[in-house]
């Protein structure tokens, strides 16, 4: 199991066990953590699972793909540095996940 930490936009944080293997979107699907839509449920086609990683995260995370790429370019908040989609992210040991405001 990975412990991933979630904080929301008002400074909330849920930390929730999530088996290796699982992606960051089913982690947060999974243990009911708000914000994290996954209309596609992961299939990488809608980006309603657009987070940001947290600074202070610990893992070491694999680079982002052309499709992730394309993806981050329209989400409903701004891209920033550590914008990725939790769809494509693998659920890692240490991971500091910030939820956006909004998701569309």
């Amino acid at each position: 199991m990975a412990h991933i930490t979630y904080k929301q936009a008002d400074g909330t944080a849920t930390t929730v066990d999530v088996p290796v293997g699982c992606s960051v979107m089913r982690g947060a699907v999974d243990n009911g953590v708000d914000g994290i839509l996954a209309e596609c449920g992961g299939g990488a086609i809608c980006a309603t699972c657009h987070v940001y990683i947290d600074e202070a995260s610990t893992a070491k995370l694999p680079p982002i793909d052309d499709l992730e790429d394309e993806l981050l370019q329209v989400t409903a908040s701004p891209r920033l540095p550590g914008s990725r989609l939790a769809c494509q992210l693998p659920a890692m040991e240490g991971l500091v996940i910030l939820v956006p405001e909004k998701q569309l």
